[in-house]
């Protein structure tokens, strides 16, 4: 009705938050799988058919077959992104925002960053060889992504880097690109939206003018915050979700003062905000629900932490999921991969790299 947006002022808003049923069934299938690795904070799975690379800290490690990790090379700052190319080079993101390239018969070397990049989140090489990079936010580095989601920002952008070394905006205005699917020259970019919670593809990126380019939405109302994005052999994709929605944080994001409030006075690690794990202290904030009744933790209780891999089918719809639930331990889902058929997830708020199984058995 034409008086809609007035009446608004004087009516209550109504929190909802998308249920997990359908493919997103809540199971215990994170938590029942095997550690393929057992190491703090693993983050950025990516791998080249022949080898798994990750990090951890300010690390970067690959993956032994009989378990075990084996030092790439070592940075003065947290690694943020990775991306490996099918000839073996090796793109870094870092916390201090600086981009570099490991050729696999090469010498390394720092690459150009785009725009004043100082949040580097995601990586990719697209066909021609050029490297996409997501910046997360224009105003935080990626360690500080909580300050930017409590400060509701939307500052991300999408850049490409020739081989050359000249960049084009592709998309800018995004609420923290936090994942990259690289489809083609002319199907475009899938970006993961984290503080939008959906998925935007940005249309093909091989004319000039990629930032004038509007995304559309592919998939939305996801129940959590959307990590990163890798693709799957049977032409589908992995979907980890690194931290769930609840009506708390929802409710906290809407009220401007408090949340001020809370950010200037509470340490930022006891804030109503999403986290990779929880419950490790009795300062966290706590919803009723979550209580402890008779010593036991309901696997339904709401929140700040949750572990959640979608296998979405080649129209990017979700068809299975794993789950590490309220009570559960493999947290903080960052990243997933497929390396010789099976699947693997990095855990970053459980401090594993899990074997989820054979990739031909997991979703339609």
């Amino acid at each position: 009705m034409i008086f809609d947006p007035i009446l608004d002022i004087f009516r209550g808003k109504a929190i909802t938050i998308p249920p997990m049923d359908g493919a997103l069934k809540p199971n215990t299938g994170l938590d029942d799988a095997p550690a393929a690795l057992e190491i703090a904070a693993p983050d950025n799975l990516c791998a080249d058919g022949e080898r798994l690379v990750f990090s951890s800290g300010n690390q970067v490690l690959s993956l032994q077959p009989g378990g075990g990790a084996q030092p790439v090379q070592s940075f003065d700052a947290p690694v943020t992104a990775l991306a490996l190319s099918p000839a073996g080079d090796l793109a870094i993101g870092l916390d201090n925002g600086e981009i570099g390239l490991m050729p696999r018969n090469g010498q390394p070397r720092e690459l150009p960053a785009p725009g004043g990049l100082r949040c580097p989140t995601a990586l990719a090489f697209d066909a021609a060889g050029a490297l996409i990079v997501a910046q997360g936010s224009a105003l935080h580095p990626a360690s500080d992504w909580a300050v930017d989601l409590m400060s509701k920002n939307a500052g991300g952008s999408l850049w490409r880097l020739d081989a050359g070394g000249n960049a084009t905006c592709l998309a800018s205005g995004l609420a923290f690109p936090y994942g990259l699917l690289v489809l083609s020259e002319s199907h475009g970019i899938v970006v993961s939206e984290s503080w939008a919670h959906r998925l935007i593809g940005i249309p093909g990126h091989s004319g000039s003018n990629g930032g004038d380019r509007k995304p559309e939405p592919i998939l939305a109302k996801l129940p959590g915050y959307p990590a990163r994005l890798t693709p799957a052999s049977d032409g589908g994709a992995w979907l980890a979700l690194f931290a769930p929605r609840n009506r708390l944080i929802e409710f906290t994001l809407l009220e401007d003062a408090y949340r001020t409030q809370m950010m200037q006075d509470v340490k930022r690690e006891y804030w109503i905000a999403p986290a990779l794990a929880s419950g490790t202290s009795f300062l966290e904030p706590l919803q009723c629900g979550g209580v402890k009744t008779m010593g036991i933790h309901k696997p339904w209780s709401p929140s700040r932490s949750y572990g959640l891999v979608v296998k979405l089918d080649a129209s990017l719809r979700p068809v299975a999921s794993f789950h590490s639930r309220a009570n559960g331990r493999r947290h903080g889902i960052t990243a997933v991969a497929e390396l010789r058929g099976r699947v693997f997830a990095a855990s970053k708020g459980g401090n594993a790299i899990l074997d989820l199984g054979p990739a031909a058995a997991i979703g339609g």
